[in-house]
């Protein structure tokens, strides 16, 4: 008996991860004297740009897992995915810091002003420098 294999297709990610490190430079480089209804409207825009990358980040992860590595196995849960990732040495930087940018996503789900969203907007940095990473890992392809 023969298994199909899906191609795990990257462009989504990349797209996702390009939109959201675009507003996040927009986001660092805003001028102070900015109406603050601007401020939040563009971090409510990173905000939501690194949902939808995180969102497609784990689900590409998953397909890579099963068909790149051949894991039969793969839970449909993001923090799982990004265990199994991490054990098997996908990530440049630790679980642990991806598990961090997971809490993020849960806690921004309902919130996009306040504490959680400062907090997430903290890890950003960081996050896209590690989604790259991971991008180029996984798809095999340098990052423009």
């Amino acid at each position: 008996m023969e298994i199909a294999t899906d191609m795990v297709e990257y462009d989504k990610f990349q797209k996702a991860l390009k939109h959201l490190e675009r507003q996040y430079e927009h986001y660092r480089t805003l001028d102070e004297n900015q109406p603050e209804l601007i401020h939040e409207g563009i971090a409510e825009s990173v905000i939501h740009r690194f949902e939808t990358c995180y969102d497609c980040m784990w689900k590409v992860l998953r397909r890579y897992l099963i068909n790149e590595l051949g894991i039969p196995e793969v839970p449909s849960s993001p923090k799982k995915v990004i265990r199994l990732a991490g054990e098997n040495e996908l990530f440049a930087s630790s679980t642990e810091q991806w598990l961090k940018y997971a809490e993020a996503r849960i806690a921004t789900s309902h919130d996009y002003s306040g504490e959680k969203a400062m907090d997430a907007l903290e890890l950003m940095g960081d996050f896209i420098d590690d989604a790259i990473g991971l991008y180029q890992t996984i798809s095999g392809e340098t990052w423009e």
